[in-house]
């Protein structure tokens, strides 16, 4: 049956005031096997609506191959968000920021030399035009308005703080309407600088706030920039933050502080928690912020939400719980815990190498000078370019031009030097030994900005090429390594020299649960249970131990592959219940 969503001095359900109490949930960081525990957490905490992003990339990994299966089926967690009474915010694309690859936008756009994302460069909108014909085609029968459970959706996403281009925000508006939007549109933007002014569109969209703290001086400047009487609200309530590799510990925030924070804002107006549960960045999904250097963000998300990073209720839960029990009543129903294994010790199975396997899960491209991954179509993850480079001599000036992010650089299999980042440019000197050298180089693309000015800069792998003793090296072999592939490995193949390796694990398992893998003695790589990519570890922490979630093992026989880039292979590995992160504390 439709219903009817309106703002106007508040927000009117069917011609009732209703207040938004809200909490972000990405179906695409939560197994969905697992969506409905969550989304019942969340209803059990307080909360009528759920909100969450899209990511455009991973629904359109390749131009015009679209994909909305398994974990990427928006349209059923939207279904079970209804079936369990709860309205649903829409935060679509093209732009999601959300600590997540390129902030949710495709790097196939980069492939046009002259992309401008987030802009009114018409060849940028049409790529968003094909894409929202198929993605609302999805979801636009599931609007409120349509007898479903949205309610609001927002129109791009902080735009404030990366431009004031009104003219390409108008364009997103037209472009929501013309495929079937008919529910009340939002923005959303920070409450500082010039933010509100540049990315609001008022006479299109209500615009909201994103902040954590100081609320009450926030809305005062909300109030003002509505210069009417309009909803209050929060569209992002950072109740803690993410993590980023080489961070000093995980990121916490104290519980009676937001708890207050959240009483302020639910006094005056409505609230969407960001995050109620952070999830996990699978795979190779996690962004990176730039602040002078690359900032890539942890495997797990768990943001110290009220609802960890694998399900369980924190101190900030149940007191978020009391406040939104001062404004709404609800039934607070019996959730069974999800189970979790004990320790387990898995003994190595079988090693191989990454060059010796290159014809399996690497597609080669020859040419002149070595391809970027976008050249290449490889999205995500790993490129491995190699050359000859010619008799014994002295190299007195290496260097890697325009290269993101992380080169590990071999000479004949044997381990050169690593660069990362800033120092990629810097000139190094080595020698070659042999009379015939092949040079390696393997180059890890640890996630694109998802916030910044530079995100028209974000190609990957190596992008100028590469210089031995003051000009470019030429002829190149490029591989684009594809995890997807895994189960070609031959394990019979020996390990060449100190190159990466993939170390196989197989085990029995007699029942299944969530279970959390020890990666604190490997080095740097990616960890694949049964074909699923866990996603990235590094021994500089913070984080030491991924989460297993147990609908991607299964009874009988397991395999876990990892992938290690540094050298640190062991014989065995430990799964054990105890995570990294409890409670918001971390554990010893």
């Amino acid at each position: 049956m439709s219903q009817m969503f309106e703002i106007r001095e508040d927000f009117y359900l069917d011609g009732q005031p209703f207040k938004v109490i809200s909490g972000a949930i990405h179906y695409f960081r939560v197994v969905p096997e697992y969506w409905e525990h969550r989304l019942k957490m969340l209803r059990n905490m307080g909360c009528n609506t759920v909100e969450t992003y899209v990511p455009w990339n991973f629904h359109e990994p390749h131009e015009g191959q679209f994909d909305f299966s398994g974990g990427l089926n928006i349209r059923q967690f939207i279904l079970l968000a209804q079936q369990l009474d709860l309205k649903v915010i829409l935060r679509p694309s093209p732009y999601i920021c959300a600590e997540w690859e390129f902030g949710g936008q495709p790097s196939w756009l980069l492939n046009d030399p002259q992309m401008r994302v987030r802009s009114n460069y018409q060849p940028y909108l049409d790529k968003v035009k094909n894409y929202y014909q198929r993605f609302f085609a999805e979801v636009k029968d599931l609007q409120i308005t349509s007898g479903g459970p949205i309610i609001m959706v927002q129109v791009e996403n902080e735009y404030g703080g990366y431009a004031n281009d009104k003219d390409y925000l108008l364009a997103v508006v037209d472009l929501l309407k013309v495929n079937g939007i008919d529910v009340p549109l939002v923005t959303s933007d920070g409450p500082w600088h010039d933010m509100l002014a540049n990315g609001s569109l008022p006479e299109q969209a209500l615009p909201t706030i994103n902040c954590g703290s100081d609320v009450k001086t926030h809305f005062k400047k909300l109030k003002e920039f509505h210069g009417k009487t309009a909803p209050l609200m929060v569209m992002e309530f950072w109740i803690g933050w993410f993590d980023a590799w080489q961070d000093q510990a995980h990121h916490t925030t104290d519980v009676a502080t937001c708890a207050q924070e959240l009483d302020d804002i639910l006094s005056e107006g409505h609230v969407n928690i960001y995050m109620f549960h952070g999830g996990t960045n699978f795979g190779f999904s996690n962004g990176a912020n730039y602040y002078g250097k690359l900032l890539p963000d942890t495997t797990s998300y768990d943001y110290d939400a009220p609802l960890n990073e694998y399900g369980e209720v924190t101190e900030k839960y149940l007191a978020f719980q009391q406040v939104i029990q001062k404004y709404r009543s609800f039934e607070i129903e019996e959730i069974p815990d999800i189970k979790r294994l004990g320790p387990k010790t898995i003994e190595l199975t079988a090693r191989t190498g990454l060059t010796t396997n290159l014809a399996k899960i690497g597609t080669a491209h020859q040419g002149t000078y070595p391809l970027n991954m976008e050249a290449m179509d490889q999205p995500f993850g790993y490129v491995y370019y190699t050359s000859e480079v010619g008799g014994k001599r002295k190299i007195e000036d290496f260097r890697l031009i325009e290269t993101a992010d992380r080169a590990s650089v071999y000479v004949n299999d044997q381990p050169i030097l690593t660069k990362y980042d800033t120092d990629m440019a810097d000139s190094v000197e080595f020698e070659l030994v042999n009379e015939k050298n092949q040079l390696q180089i393997l180059v890890e693309n640890m996630g694109r900005v998802n916030y910044s000015v530079t995100m028209n800069s974000q190609r990957k792998g190596i992008v100028g090429g590469v210089i031995l003793n003051g000009a470019f090296q030429t002829n190149w072999c490029s591989y684009a390594l594809d995890f997807s592939k895994l189960a070609q490995l031959d394990y019979e193949l020996e390990v060449v020299g100190k190159t990466p390796t993939f170390s196989q694990f197989e085990f029995e398992l007699i029942d299944i649960g969530d279970t959390f893998i020890d990666m604190s003695q490997w080095g740097k790589g990616v960890v694949v249970v049964n074909g699923f990519n866990l996603g990235r570890y590094w021994q500089v922490g913070p984080q030491t131990k991924l989460y297993i979630p147990g609908p991607k093992l299964r009874k009988g026989l397991n395999e876990i592959v990892i992938f290690e880039t540094e050298g640190q292979e062991q014989q065995q590995i430990m799964l054990t219940d105890l995570p990294d992160i409890k409670n918001g504390m971390r554990s010893s």
